[in-house]
């Protein structure tokens, strides 16, 4: 039997956790999942121009435009059709959901590599080479944006969710850049780009078919009844097919996540060497398929002594068994292309790093300003009250500032009030009068200095 308590846990999470509550009507629903699968006509015009308009985005390194062009484009629809078809086992939705997807996928590439190739901007700009290498991360944005898109498609309140799914999980700028990667002949850029898009796919329609079930909805009926035991055979096999792809591509980004982690760390410690910076790491991987890490160092000489102290400790950061290969300065033998591209991540992450550390101070100067001009209004707003209350006042300021301690290290932080008044105030008159203007300003640290 349950407990009183038990019972009222258990009524506060149905209470605020049951998506039941505000389920909208499941053909509704269905329906208008439905409609955004086709891509023909506006749709596919729309994805065009998308297309066009993320690509000017990443050819420009402009953030807001890549943003523009996610919010317009309807790529979602396919993808989420794709689950919910599973979930619900359409099997004519699934098909159709799939050759959309196959025809938008197409299109969007075709697109991408024709802008590139009439582009005269070539280089690979910060934001093109953000979509070339797929993380841990890209995995678990695509499975949780898909649960939110389609928790929020299912509920009658549905609010902006799609749009900001549309940007969490960036299918458009991946295709752009594969499609970059093609008009550049840069294979490693088509084929991250393409895994990173294949990855936001498979995770986005997993977890629309996740919810589906979670809420219920009914299955498609079938007349007959061979009919619908060949098409749930067919689904049975189409999830499988894509719930075990989707656990071994996590298991492999996540593997990769953590070996470019072991990669780092052992670089930024244990090469960390006086006068010299660290200009490139690759990991190279040969026909036997023995790991080599690649360094290229700028800088002064180091010792082969040190860089061996160095390939001693590779087994303490995970890898064992990894080969290291030391470069030093600029040979025939480096890559230019390879050592730009580093150059623009570094770019790219400095940049990064340079704003939010002036977002961080703009923040704590607008702060500071409005202290001070809150004070310089404080003044004015009091003097009204203060000519009533303490006629003998003539002048009053206000200002924040920082008492320094020559005893404690800690300063003090107080509002100061300046007051000039015509006779003396009595020590009573003082005390009230300091009371009353840490009532009336909110300030726990108030200092008053009277003038005659």
């Amino acid at each position: 039997m349950e407990t009183p308590l038990l019972q009222q846990i258990k009524f506060f999470l149905s209470r605020h956790f049951d998506l039941r509550q505000e389920k909208e009507d499941e053909e509704e629903t269905i329906e208008s999942l439905k409609k955004g699968v086709e891509f023909r006509g506006t749709n596919l015009w729309v994805l065009i121009f998308a297309i066009f308009l993320a690509s000017l985005g990443l050819n420009t390194n402009s953030t807001a435009v890549i943003i523009g062009a996610m919010l317009i484009s309807p790529l979602m629809g396919p993808i989420m059709g794709f689950g919910l078809g599973l979930g619900i086992a359409d099997f004519d939705l699934v098909k159709r959901s799939l050759r959309n997807y196959l025809t938008a996928t197409l299109f969007s590439v075709v697109t991408a590599t024709i802008y590139f190739l009439i582009s005269p901007i070539s280089e690979a700009q910060s934001e093109l080479l953000a979509r070339t290498s797929p993380t841990i991360y890209d995995v678990l944005i695509a499975f949780f944006g898909g649960l939110a898109g389609i928790v929020a498609g299912s509920t009658k309140s549905k609010g902006n969710v799609i749009p900001g799914v549309a940007i969490a999980t960036a299918l458009m700028p991946p295709l752009c850049t594969a499609g970059f990667g093609l008009a550049t002949g840069n294979l490693s850029y088509f084929l991250g780009a393409f895994y990173l898009y294949f990855i936001n796919t498979v995770f986005i329609s997993l977890s629309t078919y996740i919810v589906v079930r979670v809420l219920k909805y009914p299955n498609k009926e079938f007349l007959d009844k061979k009919r619908a035991m060949v098409v749930r055979r067919y689904m049975m096999i189409i999830v499988t097919c894509t719930i075990i792809p989707s656990l071994y591509l996590t298991y492999r980004v996540l593997r990769n996540t953590v070996f470019d982690e072991q990669v780092r760390s052992f670089v930024n410690k244990e090469l960390d060497f006086p006068n010299t910076q660290v200009l490139s790491r690759t990991v190279a991987v040969d026909t036997a398929g023995r790991k080599a890490l690649n360094v290229v160092l700028l800088g002064d000489e180091v010792p082969d002594m040190m860089i061996e102290t160095a390939r001693a400790r590779m087994r303490d950061y995970g890898l064992g068994g990894i080969g290291l290969n030391i470069q030093q300065g600029f040979g025939s033998d480096v890559d230019i292309n390879e050592l730009k591209s580093v150059l623009m991540k570094d770019l790219y992450k400095n940049n990064e790093e340079l704003v939010r550390a002036q977002a961080a101070q703009i923040d704590s100067l607008k702060h500071t300003v409005d202290r001070y001009r809150r004070a310089s209004h404080l003044a004015l707003s009091l003097t009204p009250e203060l000519r009533v209350l303490y006629p003998q006042v003539e002048r009053l300021a206000c200002t924040p500032t920082i008492i320094a301690n020559t005893v404690q290290d800690k300063p003090d932080t107080v509002l100061l009030v300046y007051v000039k008044v015509k006779n003396a105030l009595t020590p009573d008159e003082q005390r009230k009068l300091s009371q009353w203007m840490a009532a009336r300003t909110e300030e726990k640290n108030i200092k008053l200095i009277i003038d005659r």
